[in-house]
Protein backbone atom coordinates (compact mmCIF):
# COMPACT_ATOMS: atom_id res chain seq x y z
CA UNK A 1 0.00 0.00 0.00
CA UNK A 2 1.29 3.45 -0.97
CA UNK A 3 0.18 6.55 0.94
CA UNK A 4 -0.20 9.88 -0.86
CA UNK A 5 -0.91 13.01 1.17
CA UNK A 6 -2.51 15.96 -0.58
CA UNK A 7 -3.94 13.24 -2.79
CA UNK A 8 -6.93 15.24 -3.99
CA UNK A 9 -4.72 18.19 -4.88
CA UNK A 10 -2.99 18.97 -8.14
CA UNK A 11 0.23 16.96 -8.20
CA UNK A 12 -1.08 14.46 -5.66
CA UNK A 13 -4.09 13.44 -7.74
CA UNK A 14 -2.02 13.06 -10.89
CA UNK A 15 0.42 10.88 -8.94
CA UNK A 16 -2.48 8.82 -7.55
CA UNK A 17 -3.77 8.14 -11.05
CA UNK A 18 -0.28 7.06 -12.17
CA UNK A 19 0.18 4.75 -9.18
CA UNK A 20 -3.26 3.22 -9.72
CA UNK A 21 -2.48 2.64 -13.39
CA UNK A 22 0.61 0.69 -12.31
CA UNK A 23 -1.49 -1.50 -10.03
CA UNK A 24 -0.60 -0.12 -6.60
CA UNK A 25 -3.13 -0.11 -3.77
CA UNK A 26 -3.60 3.41 -2.44
CA UNK A 27 -4.23 5.16 0.84
CA UNK A 28 -5.18 8.70 -0.12
CA UNK A 29 -4.80 11.38 2.54
CA UNK A 30 -6.22 14.89 2.47
CA UNK A 31 -8.52 17.34 4.20
CA UNK A 32 -12.26 16.72 3.94
CA UNK A 33 -13.05 16.67 0.24
CA UNK A 34 -14.77 19.55 -1.52
CA UNK A 35 -16.69 18.73 -4.72
CA UNK A 36 -13.93 20.39 -6.79
CA UNK A 37 -11.19 18.30 -5.22
CA UNK A 38 -13.25 15.11 -5.19
CA UNK A 39 -13.51 15.48 -8.97
CA UNK A 40 -9.73 14.94 -9.18
CA UNK A 41 -10.18 11.39 -7.90
CA UNK A 42 -12.83 10.41 -10.45
CA UNK A 43 -11.67 7.41 -12.43
CA UNK A 44 -9.52 5.85 -9.72
CA UNK A 45 -10.59 2.21 -9.55
CA UNK A 46 -10.14 1.67 -5.83
CA UNK A 47 -8.58 3.39 -2.84
CA UNK A 48 -8.88 3.97 0.90
CA UNK A 49 -9.21 7.55 2.18
CA UNK A 50 -7.97 9.10 5.41
CA UNK A 51 -8.24 12.64 6.72
CA UNK A 52 -4.81 14.22 7.20
CA UNK A 53 -5.01 14.43 11.01
CA UNK A 54 -6.37 10.89 11.32
CA UNK A 55 -3.52 9.64 9.15
CA UNK A 56 -0.88 10.78 11.66
CA UNK A 57 -2.80 9.14 14.49
CA UNK A 58 -3.14 5.90 12.54
CA UNK A 59 0.59 5.83 11.80
CA UNK A 60 1.50 6.44 15.42
CA UNK A 61 -0.95 3.82 16.70
CA UNK A 62 0.13 1.23 14.13
CA UNK A 63 -3.25 0.99 12.43
CA UNK A 64 -1.66 1.62 9.03
CA UNK A 65 1.84 0.90 7.72
CA UNK A 66 2.28 2.03 4.12
CA UNK A 67 5.20 0.74 2.08
CA UNK A 68 6.09 4.32 1.07
CA UNK A 69 4.77 7.83 1.68
CA UNK A 70 4.52 10.53 -0.98
CA UNK A 71 3.93 13.68 1.05
CA UNK A 72 2.44 16.32 -1.25
CA UNK A 73 -0.03 17.83 1.21
CA UNK A 74 0.65 21.40 2.36
CA UNK A 75 -0.73 24.89 2.60
CA UNK A 76 0.51 26.06 -0.81
CA UNK A 77 -0.81 29.63 -0.82
CA UNK A 78 2.03 32.03 -1.58
CA UNK A 79 0.01 34.85 -0.01
CA UNK A 80 -0.65 33.14 3.36
CA UNK A 81 0.47 35.40 6.24
CA UNK A 82 -0.19 33.17 9.26
CA UNK A 83 3.26 31.76 10.07
CA UNK A 84 2.04 29.55 12.92
CA UNK A 85 -0.44 27.88 10.56
CA UNK A 86 2.22 27.38 7.88
CA UNK A 87 4.70 25.99 10.41
CA UNK A 88 2.20 23.44 11.74
CA UNK A 89 1.10 22.32 8.30
CA UNK A 90 4.30 22.52 6.27
CA UNK A 91 7.05 21.88 8.81
CA UNK A 92 5.84 20.02 11.89
CA UNK A 93 3.56 17.64 9.97
CA UNK A 94 6.42 16.70 7.63
CA UNK A 95 8.75 16.13 10.58
CA UNK A 96 6.27 13.60 11.99
CA UNK A 97 6.22 11.71 8.68
CA UNK A 98 10.02 11.83 8.44
CA UNK A 99 10.40 10.39 11.95
CA UNK A 100 7.88 7.61 11.27
CA UNK A 101 9.56 6.67 7.97
CA UNK A 102 12.97 6.67 9.67
CA UNK A 103 11.71 4.41 12.45
CA UNK A 104 9.82 2.02 10.16
CA UNK A 105 12.46 2.10 7.39
CA UNK A 106 10.03 3.31 4.71
CA UNK A 107 10.73 5.67 1.78
CA UNK A 108 9.59 9.29 2.03
CA UNK A 109 9.30 11.58 -0.97
CA UNK A 110 7.99 15.04 -0.20
CA UNK A 111 7.17 18.32 -1.90
CA UNK A 112 9.55 21.19 -1.35
CA UNK A 113 9.18 24.18 -3.69
CA UNK A 114 11.05 26.44 -6.09
CA UNK A 115 9.70 29.25 -3.89
CA UNK A 116 12.61 28.44 -1.56
CA UNK A 117 14.95 30.15 -4.06
CA UNK A 118 13.43 33.58 -3.49
CA UNK A 119 14.31 36.19 -6.11
CA UNK A 120 16.85 33.89 -7.74
CA UNK A 121 19.84 36.03 -6.83
CA UNK A 122 21.49 32.92 -5.39
CA UNK A 123 20.54 30.84 -8.40
CA UNK A 124 18.21 27.86 -8.77
CA UNK A 125 20.65 25.07 -8.05
CA UNK A 126 19.44 22.20 -5.84
CA UNK A 127 23.01 21.73 -4.59
CA UNK A 128 22.83 25.08 -2.77
CA UNK A 129 22.41 24.50 0.96
CA UNK A 130 18.91 25.49 2.12
CA UNK A 131 20.28 27.64 4.93
CA UNK A 132 21.80 29.94 2.28
CA UNK A 133 18.45 30.67 0.60
CA UNK A 134 16.11 33.60 1.26
CA UNK A 135 12.51 32.92 0.15
CA UNK A 136 10.31 35.90 -0.75
CA UNK A 137 7.17 34.74 1.07
CA UNK A 138 6.17 32.77 4.15
CA UNK A 139 5.09 29.75 2.11
CA UNK A 140 8.60 29.50 0.63
CA UNK A 141 10.06 30.09 4.10
CA UNK A 142 8.07 27.19 5.51
CA UNK A 143 9.18 24.83 2.76
CA UNK A 144 12.79 25.90 3.20
CA UNK A 145 12.54 25.51 6.97
CA UNK A 146 11.84 21.81 6.60
CA UNK A 147 14.61 21.41 4.03
CA UNK A 148 17.04 23.05 6.46
CA UNK A 149 15.91 20.69 9.23
CA UNK A 150 16.14 17.56 7.05
CA UNK A 151 19.63 18.37 5.77
CA UNK A 152 20.76 19.08 9.35
CA UNK A 153 19.35 15.74 10.55
CA UNK A 154 21.31 13.91 7.87
CA UNK A 155 24.50 15.85 8.62
CA UNK A 156 24.16 15.09 12.33
CA UNK A 157 23.82 11.37 11.70
CA UNK A 158 20.27 11.23 13.03
CA UNK A 159 17.90 8.45 11.88
CA UNK A 160 16.58 9.11 8.37
CA UNK A 161 14.23 7.32 5.98
CA UNK A 162 16.15 4.68 3.99
CA UNK A 163 15.18 6.49 0.79
CA UNK A 164 14.20 10.13 0.76
CA UNK A 165 13.91 13.06 -1.61
CA UNK A 166 12.51 16.57 -1.39
CA UNK A 167 11.36 17.80 -4.79
CA UNK A 168 11.50 21.51 -5.56
CA UNK A 169 8.62 21.85 -7.98
CA UNK A 170 8.84 24.84 -10.30
CA UNK A 171 5.84 26.36 -12.14
CA UNK A 172 3.68 23.30 -12.59
CA UNK A 173 0.71 23.21 -14.96
CA UNK A 174 -1.54 20.49 -16.31
CA UNK A 175 -4.76 18.57 -15.69
CA UNK A 176 -6.57 18.52 -12.33
CA UNK A 177 -5.76 22.01 -11.01
CA UNK A 178 -9.22 23.55 -11.40
CA UNK A 179 -9.77 23.49 -7.62
CA UNK A 180 -6.80 25.83 -7.01
CA UNK A 181 -8.67 28.96 -8.05
CA UNK A 182 -6.39 32.01 -7.96
CA UNK A 183 -3.32 29.82 -7.34
CA UNK A 184 -3.88 27.73 -10.50
CA UNK A 185 -1.40 28.03 -13.36
CA UNK A 186 -1.49 30.65 -16.09
CA UNK A 187 -2.47 27.89 -18.53
CA UNK A 188 -5.69 27.33 -16.58
CA UNK A 189 -6.41 31.05 -16.21
CA UNK A 190 -5.67 31.76 -19.86
CA UNK A 191 -8.07 29.03 -20.98
CA UNK A 192 -10.72 30.35 -18.59
CA UNK A 193 -10.36 33.97 -19.72
CA UNK A 194 -10.10 33.22 -23.42
CA UNK A 195 -13.21 31.05 -23.46
CA UNK A 196 -15.07 33.80 -21.57
CA UNK A 197 -13.73 36.96 -23.23
CA UNK A 198 -11.49 36.00 -26.15
CA UNK A 199 -8.52 37.74 -24.47
CA UNK A 200 -5.90 37.01 -21.77
CA UNK A 201 -4.72 39.58 -19.23
CA UNK A 202 -1.17 39.11 -17.93
CA UNK A 203 0.49 41.07 -15.11
CA UNK A 204 2.44 44.13 -16.13
CA UNK A 205 6.11 43.94 -15.32
CA UNK A 206 7.31 45.75 -12.20
CA UNK A 207 10.91 45.70 -13.51
CA UNK A 208 11.71 48.38 -16.11
CA UNK A 209 14.22 46.02 -17.72
CA UNK A 210 11.54 43.39 -18.40
CA UNK A 211 8.75 43.98 -20.88
CA UNK A 212 5.14 43.25 -19.96
CA UNK A 213 4.57 39.53 -20.37
CA UNK A 214 8.32 39.00 -20.58
CA UNK A 215 8.67 37.61 -17.06
CA UNK A 216 10.15 34.14 -17.47
CA UNK A 217 9.45 30.99 -15.53
CA UNK A 218 10.39 27.35 -15.65
CA UNK A 219 7.01 25.94 -16.65
CA UNK A 220 6.91 22.20 -16.02
CA UNK A 221 4.15 19.80 -17.06
CA UNK A 222 2.64 17.92 -14.11
CA UNK A 223 3.27 14.60 -15.81
CA UNK A 224 7.00 15.36 -15.71
CA UNK A 225 6.79 16.04 -11.97
CA UNK A 226 5.09 12.68 -11.49
CA UNK A 227 7.84 11.07 -13.58
CA UNK A 228 10.46 12.58 -11.27
CA UNK A 229 8.66 11.36 -8.14
CA UNK A 230 8.27 7.86 -9.51
CA UNK A 231 11.85 7.66 -10.75
CA UNK A 232 13.34 8.78 -7.44
CA UNK A 233 11.19 6.21 -5.63
CA UNK A 234 11.93 3.31 -7.96
CA UNK A 235 15.66 3.89 -8.49
CA UNK A 236 18.75 4.00 -6.33
CA UNK A 237 19.30 7.75 -6.21
CA UNK A 238 21.12 9.51 -3.36
CA UNK A 239 18.87 11.03 -0.72
CA UNK A 240 18.56 14.79 -1.01
CA UNK A 241 16.84 17.77 -2.58
CA UNK A 242 16.07 17.68 -6.30
CA UNK A 243 14.69 20.29 -8.66
CA UNK A 244 11.62 19.19 -10.60
CA UNK A 245 11.48 21.51 -13.59
CA UNK A 246 12.04 21.65 -17.32
CA UNK A 247 15.43 23.34 -17.09
CA UNK A 248 14.19 26.05 -19.48
CA UNK A 249 12.82 29.55 -18.84
CA UNK A 250 9.94 30.69 -21.06
CA UNK A 251 7.88 33.90 -20.96
CA UNK A 252 4.31 34.21 -19.79
CA UNK A 253 3.52 35.50 -23.25
CA UNK A 254 4.86 32.22 -24.68
CA UNK A 255 2.59 30.28 -22.35
CA UNK A 256 -0.49 32.33 -23.18
CA UNK A 257 0.24 32.11 -26.90
CA UNK A 258 0.42 28.35 -26.56
CA UNK A 259 -3.10 28.26 -25.16
CA UNK A 260 -4.44 30.38 -28.02
CA UNK A 261 -2.69 28.07 -30.51
CA UNK A 262 -4.15 24.98 -28.83
CA UNK A 263 -7.61 26.54 -29.14
CA UNK A 264 -6.98 27.47 -32.78
CA UNK A 265 -7.37 31.19 -32.06
CA UNK A 266 -5.22 34.26 -32.78
CA UNK A 267 -3.40 35.50 -29.67
CA UNK A 268 -4.99 38.51 -27.94
CA UNK A 269 -2.96 39.43 -24.86
CA UNK A 270 -3.53 42.49 -22.66
CA UNK A 271 -2.05 43.55 -19.35
CA UNK A 272 -3.21 44.43 -15.85
CA UNK A 273 -1.40 45.81 -12.80
CA UNK A 274 0.11 43.29 -10.42
CA UNK A 275 -1.90 42.89 -7.17
CA UNK A 276 -0.40 44.63 -4.17
CA UNK A 277 -0.03 41.40 -2.20
CA UNK A 278 2.24 40.01 -4.94
CA UNK A 279 4.32 43.11 -5.71
CA UNK A 280 7.81 42.73 -4.26
CA UNK A 281 7.28 38.98 -3.77
CA UNK A 282 7.08 38.05 -7.44
CA UNK A 283 9.72 35.95 -9.18
CA UNK A 284 10.51 37.52 -12.56
CA UNK A 285 12.75 34.59 -13.52
CA UNK A 286 12.95 30.94 -12.53
CA UNK A 287 14.92 28.21 -14.26
CA UNK A 288 15.66 24.88 -12.65
CA UNK A 289 19.20 23.57 -12.69
CA UNK A 290 18.48 19.89 -13.39
CA UNK A 291 22.00 18.45 -13.61
CA UNK A 292 21.75 16.81 -10.16
CA UNK A 293 18.73 14.75 -11.19
CA UNK A 294 20.37 13.87 -14.50
CA UNK A 295 23.60 12.88 -12.72
CA UNK A 296 21.57 10.54 -10.51
CA UNK A 297 20.56 8.73 -13.69
CA UNK A 298 17.14 10.18 -14.51
CA UNK A 299 17.15 10.70 -18.27
CA UNK A 300 13.38 10.93 -18.86
CA UNK A 301 12.72 13.49 -21.64
CA UNK A 302 11.01 16.73 -20.63
CA UNK A 303 7.63 17.61 -22.15
CA UNK A 304 7.95 20.62 -24.48
CA UNK A 305 5.92 23.62 -23.35
CA UNK A 306 3.74 23.65 -26.46
CA UNK A 307 3.00 19.92 -26.13
CA UNK A 308 2.15 20.17 -22.44
CA UNK A 309 -0.09 23.19 -22.99
CA UNK A 310 -1.87 21.40 -25.84
CA UNK A 311 -2.52 18.35 -23.65
CA UNK A 312 -3.73 20.53 -20.78
CA UNK A 313 -6.12 22.49 -23.01
CA UNK A 314 -7.46 19.23 -24.46
CA UNK A 315 -8.18 18.04 -20.91
CA UNK A 316 -9.75 21.36 -19.91
CA UNK A 317 -11.95 21.38 -23.00
CA UNK A 318 -13.18 17.91 -22.10
CA UNK A 319 -13.94 18.69 -18.46
CA UNK A 320 -15.42 22.11 -19.15
CA UNK A 321 -17.57 20.58 -21.88
CA UNK A 322 -18.95 18.11 -19.35
CA UNK A 323 -19.74 20.93 -16.91
CA UNK A 324 -21.51 23.02 -19.58
CA UNK A 325 -23.56 20.03 -20.68
CA UNK A 326 -24.57 19.38 -17.09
Amino acid sequence: MIAVTGAAGFIGSNLAHRLAAEGHSLLLVDHDLTPAKAANLVGLPRFAFSRHDHFLEDLQEGRVCPDAIFHLGACSSTTETNWDYLFRNNVEYTRHLWSWCAMKRKPLLYASSAATYGDGSRGFDDRTLPRELKPLNLYGKSKNAFDVWAVAEVAAGQPTPPKWAGLKFFNVYGPRETHKGRMASVVYHTHKQVTATGEMKLFRSTDPQIEDGGQRRDFVFVGDCVNHLMWLWQNDAPGGLYNSGSGEARTFRDLASGVFAALGLPARVGFTDMPRDLAGKYQNLTRAEVSKLRAAGCDIPTTALEDGVRETVRWLEGTEGVRRAA
